[in-house]
């Protein structure tokens, strides 16, 4: 499987995925920290991929997402945004709708 398809097939199979430096419980920079932060006050769990130890990820994702950056925060195989967007949607109390609607909702498919 090429790394695009494998991308795909994360999106798809996970409702919330977070693409992050380091793991939630350990994160490896403070953007991914902050969102993580955000991500757990929403009280739903969420699916994460490491880019630091997945390198054509980590290459190929930003290209993939025309997103440049990570973190980066999908909900039902929609780019939602990175740090400074998932910070001011949990700030406006749209994130948490966004992931309690996420986690309920069928997977993306």
């Amino acid at each position: 499987m090429d790394i695009i398809e494998t991308i795909k097939e994360q999106i798809a199979s996970n409702r919330i995925l977070l693409y992050m430096k380091g793991s939630p419980n350990a994160p490896q920079c403070g953007f991914s920290a902050r969102t993580v932060e955000a991500l757990m006050a929403c009280g739903e769990r969420f699916a994460y991929v490491d880019i630091l130890s997945n390198p054509d990820i980590r290459a190929t994702l930003p290209e993939y997402a025309n997103w440049p950056t990570f973190p980066q925060l999908w909900v039902n195989g929609e780019l939602v945004g990175g740090c400074d967007i998932v910070t001011e949607m949990y700030e406006s109390g749209e994130l948490q709708a966004l992931i309690k609607e996420g986690a309920t909702a069928p997977a993306a498919e």
